[in-house]
């Protein structure tokens, strides 16, 4: 069985937007693009690589699979280090995608998940497998928090307030407790929290 898991940079105050790039997401007018890549200590990118190693698919909503393949879909498997090496990892692994206006994927591997996401995403977490990553995506996580879909988030928690942006639990996000199965705080002040839903086994 595979399992749904969560990944998120995240600021105290909740906001997940365009944490990489300055230009990677500014709707809504967001000024604050790259924000984690501006704050983030190397500890940070050794427990990534860690996680990563343990991806065998992506689940992505449309916008993030957009992001996303146009930055991991096109960039040089052979480049040295992490870049090169999460490229080629995510060239490789499977991308299931939400989405109810894209017809076609570009992007090798990646298969739209059809109309019903809820019952797709059962299904693939019915196949054997390994963990099912979901970066970005909050409409998607949304849903597939509403029913009961996600197994794990991991949190990189930033000790910094935006005050705008895109939040991970957003107004309307169905009502959800927690188990926290991990806290690491790093020098910097960033918490890396593992979290479970509380009904979970």
């Amino acid at each position: 069985m595979g399992s749904i898991v969560v990944q998120a940079f995240i600021t105290l105050d909740g906001v997940v937007q365009a944490p990489g790039g300055r230009e990677e997401d500014r709707e809504s007018g967001f000024e604050h693009g790259g924000w984690q890549t501006r704050e983030s200590p190397a500890e940070v990118g050794e427990i990534i690589e860690e996680w990563e190693g343990r991806t065998e698919a992506l689940l992505l909503g449309r916008k993030t699979y957009e992001i996303f393949a146009g930055a991991w879909g096109v960039w040089d498997e052979n480049e040295p280090g992490f870049q090169g090496w999460l490229t080629k990892r995510y060239n490789q692994v499977p991308k299931y995608v939400a989405s109810r206006t894209l017809s076609e994927l570009g992007w090798k591997n990646s298969r739209l998940l059809g109309p019903d996401v809820p019952a797709a995403v059962q299904k693939l977490r019915e196949e054997p497998g390994g963990e099912i990553r979901v970066w970005g995506s909050g409409n998607l996580i949304g849903t597939l928090a509403a029913h009961d879909l996600v197994d794990e988030y991991r949190l990189v928690v930033y000790p910094l307030v935006l005050g705008s942006g895109k939040r991970l639990f957003s107004d309307g996000f169905p009502l959800a407790r927690f188990r926290l199965l991990e806290s690491r705080a790093l020098p910097a002040g960033v918490l890396v929290n593992t979290y479970r839903p509380a009904n979970a086994g």
